[in-house]
């Protein structure tokens, strides 16, 4: 791998963690259901809502999703190059962010992704050694399934509505004012409206969950093998014609506002089309004319992008639940959208002066060595695959 191609995503992982977080504070501040029943907003949280829910929202989780299928064939090609046994290793990596993300889920925040990320490694396992044009036709293939699994009528029964209202109630009132054993008892205890009805409707929800997320893990995994990035001036013509996609994605989640049958499919591809926009926008301009101090503050979050996540998780619980600050709900969108601009910010800041002294995050290097089965972080098997 080329020393640009590796900046390249790791600034990309670092850009979609500033999206991430901006759309998770919706949940940090609203919940996780409430941040869609939003009512009676300032004009400025009115606009600051709908750009977080069409420029952001739906499109930031992808691109980390994308950069990981990318990422995983990488290590893998890391690990047989050294003649080791891939196999073994990405199943103990997938074992470690299941960890990561159970604990994470548990403990701390109900909105964790670590834990679906561990589960669809093991997933994705049978995709490893096929070609990238395979890689690039099941990802189309499901690609246009969940897209489609998404028609159909939005609008909740008034049946529904009263038992989500009451839900999103308890839970702020939980959330706003319960202490960390309240909030770690609540969400351990009650489950939202749909979850509870019987364990054949979650087990059909995680399928569609396997089902959303696969396409942009495998897409990622065909770019890798495809090389993709590696000589961005090369594909320059490729990075024009895929930003096409970015005033695409941004008309269909507009007009996916407009409740119809066919919104959830606007939303979803959208979505979805957005994020793929984002990348190629992104290397169009990296290609073109880069901004040196951006790129290496975006690509020193990056590479500490589980332990920033997580950090994110920690502030932002501490700030707003009431166990620490007490400002759920309180502080707006708008304000919600500075906020996580400047901890982001100072993530930066925090992270390019960390990569000084060490080459590699605390939570990174535990994954590392749990990954590679050893204290110094050095893949002891010799065997191949």
């Amino acid at each position: 791998m080329t020393t640009k191609r590796v900046s390249f995503i790791d600034g990309m992982r670092g850009f979609s963690l500033l999206g991430i977080l901006l759309a998770n504070l919706l949940i940090f501040q609203f919940g996780m259901y409430g941040k869609d029943e939003l009512k009676n907003l300032s004009t400025l949280d009115t606009g600051a809502l709908y750009f977080v829910k069409i420029f952001i929202e739906g499109s930031s989780m992808p691109i980390f999703t994308i950069l990981f299928g990318y990422s995983l064939i990488k290590l893998i090609e890391s690990i047989r190059k050294k003649k080791n046994k891939s196999r073994w290793s990405i199943i103990r990596r997938a074992v470690g962010l299941i960890a990561i993300g159970w604990l994470h889920s548990m403990f701390l925040w109900d909105g964790d992704i670590l834990l679906s990320y561990g589960f669809m490694t093991l997933f994705l396992i049978p995709f490893f050694n096929r070609k990238a044009k395979t890689l690039f036709i099941w990802s189309g293939i499901l690609l246009v399934l969940s897209t489609l699994l998404s028609y159909g009528p939005m609008e909740p029964s008034k049946k529904q509505q009263q038992k989500m209202d009451t839900y999103i109630e308890e839970t702020n009132i939980v959330y706003a004012n319960g202490s960390y054993q309240d909030i770690y008892d609540y969400r351990l205890n009650v489950m939202p409206p749909g979850f509870d009805e019987s364990i054949f409707v979650v087990v059909i929800m995680l399928a569609l969950a396997v089902v959303l997320y696969v396409p942009l893990f495998l897409l990622g995994m065909g770019l890798a093998k495809k090389r993709a990035f590696e000589n961005m001036q090369a594909e320059r013509r490729w990075y024009k014609l895929g930003a096409l996609l970015v005033p695409i994605g941004l008309f269909c989640k507009s007009i996916g506002f407009i409740n119809s049958n066919f919104s959830g499919i606007l939303l979803m591809g959208g979505s979805q089309l957005l994020s793929v926009g984002y990348i190629c926008l992104a290397a169009l301009l990296v290609s073109t004319r880069p901004i040196p101090f951006l790129l290496r503050a975006f690509e020193s979050v990056g590479k500490l992008s589980m332990t920033n996540y997580l950090m994110q998780t920690i502030i932002c619980t501490s700030v707003f639940y009431g166990y620490g600050l007490g400002l759920y709900g309180k502080l707006g969108v708008f304000l919600g959208v500075v906020f996580g601009i400047t901890l982001y910010s100072l993530q930066c800041v925090f992270s390019v002066y960390y990569l000084k002294k060490f080459k590699r995050g605390p939570f990174e290097t535990v994954l590392r060595m749990w990954t590679n089965w050893s204290l110094n972080g050095q893949v002891k098997q010799k065997e191949t695959l």
